[in-house]
């Protein structure tokens, strides 16, 4: 499926126009590569590997386009339990003409960074702002997520709460890499900017785009190193509590075992002093009362 889109008044608008400079393709059919390959010449591998997820970012030189693979938080959904995974996006600039490749059928062109000035250096760019912002906004879901599950651990002995901070934090794993991937083509794209046709006031929002993707890393790696913590906190934790329970349940199997062996002892089909003696039930009974009180004092006083 292709979309396209056109600058008008500083802004993006979809249109009709087969020239329009700005074509998206959302999981592009057999027929549409033959084309992206044959007529607009794009690398056939470059082409498959803007689909692929587990593709890194990198920036390379065509002799009439630039093509630029980079790392895109995939939309969540409940169903994903708790695992956010990350996308590639495909983007090859031409000196008048801009395709993006994408996997996901989602809006693009939305926020600030596309309402003004614009020019296809400038759309490219604004797409992986756009992507660093996005992973910031997951970013403080996952941490809100990370604080709910702290709780229900503090509240429960439950495993699954523990698998899902697990997940959570392989998601921040996957998060990482893909930004610190991004970071790389960012600091390719400063170190080649007349070769791609940035010009001045773009190279402004490339240094803000460069700030900001280092922030984001940090983000990222600080959520990471705290819920990697909180991992193994809440595991020593966890096993602290058992620990606590299976002692409490042997104090109360030892201390109720003492009464049992004693109404034992006299229950046997044996002589006994006492056996005909008129309090001789009571007497055993008292003997088992006074065993289980004193056990209990014996575990209260070692602060068992």
């Amino acid at each position: 499926m292709v979309r396209r889109y056109e600058l008008a008044g500083g802004k993006i608008v979809e249109s009709q126009n087969e020239q329009s400079p700005i074509l998206v393709y959302v999981n592009p059919s057999d027929a549409e590569k033959r084309y992206l390959t044959e007529e607009l010449k794009l690398d056939e591998h470059t082409l498959n590997s803007s689909l692929d997820p587990d593709e890194l970012s990198r920036l390379e030189f065509e002799p009439e386009h630039v093509a630029l693979i980079f790392k895109r938080p995939k939309n969540y959904a409940a169903c994903d339990n708790f695992l956010f995974r990350v996308t590639s996006l495909g983007l090859f600039l031409f000196k008048e003409r801009l395709v993006i490749l994408q996997t996901e059928d989602i809006p693009l062109f939305e926020g600030k960074p596309f309402i003004r000035g614009l020019s296809l250096p400038r759309v490219m760019l604004s797409l992986i702002y756009r992507s660093i912002f996005h992973f910031i906004e997951h970013l403080k879901v996952i941490n809100m997520l990370s604080d709910s599950l702290e709780q229900k651990i503090n509240a429960s002995m439950e495993n699954k709460y523990l698998l899902n901070m697990f997940i959570l934090e392989k998601s921040l794993v996957y998060y990482l890499n893909a930004i610190n991937s991004n970071g790389m083509v960012i600091d390719k794209i400063k170190n080649n900017t007349v070769k791609i046709g940035i010009d001045g006031d773009t190279q402004e929002f490339l240094d803000d785009i460069f700030i900001e993707n280092n922030q984001c890393y940090k983000q990222a790696e600080i959520y990471s190193n705290i819920l990697s913590g909180l991992m193994d906190a809440r595991a020593g934790i966890v096993g602290n509590n058992l620990n606590v329970l299976m002692k409490t349940l042997n104090i109360i199997t030892i201390t109720i075992m003492m009464p049992t062996l004693v109404v034992s002892i006299f229950s046997m089909n044996v002589p006994f002093p006492m056996q005909h003696h008129p309090l001789a039930f009571l007497i055993a009974l008292s003997l088992a009362v006074i065993s289980g009180i004193g056990f209990l004092f014996y575990w209260k006083r070692r602060k068992w």
